[in-house]
């Protein structure tokens, strides 16, 4: 901008012989074009010269920069010399002007329409710019015709009440005439749709914000010594002095000036930008005393002193960012010469102003760069404001006279300034700053100079935890809150990465993600391997677009260690409130009994917290987050109502890509006398309340007999079970154990088949230990007949639905949250009927009796019943949805007493069994969907 400035000067005051492009009978368009591209060759010469006077070196520019500065001392002083001679003596500075419009003074030298010459009346010249001949009766121009021509002073002098004109706005559209307010004017009766050359015009439409544009990078170099700090001797007391003198100087200058020009010149003047009206003259420099000239060489020689000035700080303050790898692809310009002068960084900005010269017109350049001073300067207030708001310990200002409130109104002003001036160029601006602070926080900074926003951020996140104290979340503003538990092998990799990407699907980003392990140590032992395995995770995490945060626990067992993240986890109010954990694979297999004996602990920890519980089981089958099913169902066998987590979970998946094109199917359980056609109904209506698109299905549980594969199952599990605890005991309670369950089996044995010889005895006790003493007697009948009503875990006599849930299905489907949504498999209610006839009173019962193996007698007809409903629940489940992409099942709880935990395990593995991807869901004992928005 000063380089333009300064060829402006030179080529239409100093020299304007030498102009390359000649402008000389040139008009309008045609002539700006070519003082443009004067200015462009010009421009690029001068760049080229003070670039190499910088690259020199600093020393030679800090000397010149007196000359300037002495050349700018005068011209001031030459102005407010010329003000106060006004007031005694006005320059000549004529103005011609018709009717009220002011004429181009160009082709003409008499301001009038005719003129006395030798006792007759001849015409001028001006009078052959609007007429057709020189002759008195010529045809002229109806608006010559009409007004008169008259003569006014341009500078009328400070004493003239010039400043009561000129005090108010006087905005023009392009094309306007220039006039001369208060004069009498009588207008063409047809006005000419292209206004005449011979007036003058304005070149541009005027309003505030674009004058605010144009004239504020004249007061932009207040900071010129903050920008030179690294050539200060003592910054710390030179910038705060030097900053608040310029400002205060510069001000009073400023403001006088404006002030003082109203005063002394008429307004037409002002608004005359090429001075057309006064044949081209500088007004300043008529205005000024002694010598027009003095402004002129004042001028040219200010625009190169702040041109040379700019050209030297801004290199120095980008060597400077390049040096501390602020921003990473500007290194290579902190390199410079032996004595550190910034040579690339100032190839660089040579480049940038070079840009700015080919662009040429100074009204053009001044909006944009008044742009990026302006948002400079926001910054550097928000910046100051922030840091006193937020009391930094390290925030620690030499300078004491402040406080934020004016940091704060600076900053305010910059923005609305921005936005006055030019709202797309605002816009423009602030784009560019937000990439280049986005491309910082994503490549990093090498040396860390500390980040006002996050120091927002930390007083933001306060203030929002300290709220979310304040009461539990609304139901409609419910959301997953998930803590992931993985274990790590032995190099600290995490074993079930899909557990993330279904994380991601379930998520999308929003709410809170924490990823837990646990190791087993000490934690000063295992300090490095906790780091380690928190890499471990965030690196995953970032591998599986996981946003959240990732948790180490070091304890001397697992168990412990799982039990502190879930009680640990999480901030005031940003806690979880889901779990989700892989089922334990191989559990069967494992030698280590407590891989089983932690899961079921951690589903009646998270019982005992209201936590809800996901269980992915065959995790490795689930879809990773490239993956795309292009057509499927993800099915929902509400057996519980769980508060609404099997509702919810399918409707979070088909937000992601992942399963958006997959169909969600609701099935639910009856029995043969329950009103199937009504459950539909009831199901159907709740689902339209929750605004959910799902096609719903109730399955109706035919009664049958127990089959020999139930009896297998039950056999096994209670074998192994059976096994598990007597691994657990010492040599002599494992001896007294076994002749225990010996003892019982041959009662048992007798009881039944009194005939029956050692050898039989021998089998039982050998095949099959002795069942549970806590049954009760009629438990241990051998067989049981078909129970009319089992279940798994549903209940008919349950209670009616929650208001949270007003149209939710009738109580022969669902039951509400809590302890009565939450069924073990010790409830009576899971095990159908209390009392169960011996099946050896029917004819059935008989055959059954005489067709059943020995081993068979002994065992626990409560396992048998659950077992039976669960294989029963399966071969449903298997028929319907073993072609879906996804199953989700109510997990119900684990037994209340620690005796049957194996058993439990055995039960969920064939309600599962022969499903390729299933999601056991247990819910919180709270609402989390709701017909409300």
């Amino acid at each position: 901008m000063y380089i333009l400035g300064c060829i402006e000067i030179l080529l239409i005051y100093i020299v304007p012989q030498a102009a390359i492009f000649k402008m000389e009978g040139l008009e309008g368009p045609e002539a700006e074009a070519a003082m443009l591209n004067n200015m462009r060759v010009y421009g690029t010469v001068v760049l080229t010269f003070m670039a190499i006077v910088v690259f020199v070196g600093v020393k030679y520019v800090n000397k010149l920069a007196l000359v300037f500065l002495a050349c700018v001392i005068l011209s001031i002083l030459a102005v407010y010399a010329g003000v106060i001679k006004t007031a005694i003596e006005p320059p000549d500075f004529p103005v011609c002007v018709l009717g009220n419009r002011t004429l181009v003074w160009k082709g003409f030298d008499v301001c009038a329409k005719v003129v006395e010459r030798d006792n007759g009346t001849v015409t001028t010249q001006l009078w052959r710019l609007f007429c057709d001949s020189e002759l008195l009766n010529a045809t002229c121009d109806e608006y010559f015709t009409n007004n008169n021509i008259s003569v006014i002073q341009g500078i009328p002098g400070v004493a003239s009440g010039a400043l009561w004109e000129n005090l108010f706005g006087n905005y023009m559209e392009k094309g306007m005439y220039i006039e001369k307010v208060g004069r009498p004017s009588l207008p063409e009766a047809e006005p000419s749709a292209k206004p005449s050359s011979r007036y003058v015009l304005a070149d541009m439409t005027s309003f505030f914000t674009l004058l605010v544009g144009i004239y504020f990078p004249s007061v932009t170099g207040i900071m010129a010594g903050s920008n030179r700090s690294g050539d200060l001797r003592d910054a710390q007391k030179s910038i705060p002095i030097g900053t608040i003198l310029a400002i205060t100087t510069t001000s009073i200058i400023y403001m006088s000036g404006v002030v003082l020009f109203g005063a002394c010149i008429d307004g037409t003047v002002l608004r005359d930008k090429f001075g057309e009206a006064v044949r081209g003259n500088l007004v300043i420099g008529t205005l000024a005393w002694p010598s027009p000239w003095v402004i002129v060489f004042g001028s040219f020689f200010s625009t190169c002193g702040a041109g040379l000035q700019s050209l030297t700080g801004a290199p120095r303050l980008l060597q400077a960012i390049a040096r501390d790898g602020i921003v990473p692809f500007l290194r290579v310009f902190g390199h410079g010469k032996a004595n550190g002068e910034p040579t690339w960084a100032l190839l660089l900005t040579a480049c940038i102003c070079e840009s700015g010269i080919l662009i040429a017109s100074l009204d053009s350049v001044a909006p944009i760069l008044s742009m990026f001073f302006l948002m400079c300067y926001m910054f550097v207030n928000l910046a100051c404001a922030l840091q006193t708001l937020l009391r930094t310990p390290n925030w620690r200002p030499r300078f004491k006279f402040y406080h934020w409130a004016l940091s704060f109104l600076g900053m305010s002003l910059c923005l609305a300034l921005m936005f006055i001036s030019s709202w797309y160029y605002a816009i423009v601006a602030m784009a560019i700053a937000s990439c280049i602070y986005k491309y910082i926080e994503f490549r990093g900074a090498e040396k860390e100079w500390g980040d006002g926003i996050r120091g927002l951020s930390l007083s933001a996140a306060r203030f929002a935890l300290m709220r979310l104290e304040e009461g539990p979340p609304h139901t409609k503003n419910w959301r997953p809150q998930i803590l992931v538990l993985v274990s790590v092998d032995g190099e600290l990799n995490v074993e079930q990465p899909r557990l993330l990407s279904l994380t991601n699907q379930m998520k999308a980003g929003k709410g809170l993600t924490i990823v837990g392990t646990s190791l087993k140590g000490t934690y000063l032992d295992n300090f490095a391997q906790g780091q380690q395995a928190e890499q471990s995770l965030r690196k995953l995490m970032e591998t599986e677009r996981v946003k959240g945060f990732s948790q180490v626990v070091i304890s001397s067992n697992l168990r412990d260690a799982t039990s502190h993240l879930l009680q640990a986890g999480g901030l005031g109010g940003m806690k979880h409130n889901t779990v989700l954990v892989s089922w334990p694979r191989n559990w069967k297999q494992a030698e280590d009994h407590s891989i089983c004996q932690n899961f079921i602990e951690l589903v009646r920890e998270t019982t005992a917290a209201s936590l809800a519980l996901l269980v992915p089981k065959n995790i490795a089958a689930f879809p990773s987050n490239g993956e795309r099913f292009t057509e499927g169902h993800i099915d929902v066998w509400w057996i519980v109502h769980d508060g609404g987590m099997l509702m919810l979970l399918p409707f979070l998946l088909r937000q992601h890509k992942v399963w958006r094109k997959c169909k969600m199917r609701i099935f639910t359980v009856a029995q043969m006398d329950d009103n199937s056609i009504q459950m539909k109904k009831d199901l159907t209506t709740f689902l339209y309340h929750l605004r959910i698109d799902a096609q719903v299905e109730v399955v109706e549980m035919q009664d049958s007999d127990i089959t020999a594969y139930t009896y297998e199952k039950t056999l096994v599990m209670e074998q192994r079970s059976q096994i598990l605890k007597q691994i657990n005991l010492t040599k002599t309670e494992r001896e007294r154990e076994i002749q225990s369950i010996t003892d019982s089996s041959r009662g048992s044995i007798r009881r039944k088949n009194p005939s029956s010889g050692v050898t039989a005895q021998l089998s039982v006790s050998e095949e099959q230990p002795g069942g549970s003493k806590e049954e009760k007697p009629e438990e241990e009948s051998v067989a049981v007949s078909p129970p009319k009503q089992e279940q798994l875990i549903h209940d008919k006599s349950t209670n009616p639905p929650t208001p949270a849930t007003p149209l939710s299905p009738s109580a022969e489907s669902a039951i509400t949250p809590g302890s009565e949504g939450q069924r073990t498999w010790t409830d009576p209610k899971c095990d159908g009927e209390a009392a169960k006839p011996v099946a050896g009173a029917t004819p059935e019962g008989i055959k059954d009796l005489f067709s059943m193996k020995p081993e068979w007698e002994n065992l626990n007809q409560s396992n048998v019943r659950r077992m039976h409903t669960a294989v029963r629940l399966n071969n449903v489940i298997v028929k319907k949805s073993q072609e879906a992409k996804l199953v989700l099942l109510n997990m119900p709880g684990p037994p209340k007493n620690r005796t049957g935990d194996e058993n439990y395990m055995e039960f969920l593995e064939v309600l599962t069994e022969g499903l390729n991807r299933v999601l056991l869901v247990r819910g919180g004992g709270r609402e989390v969907i709701t017909i409300y928005s």
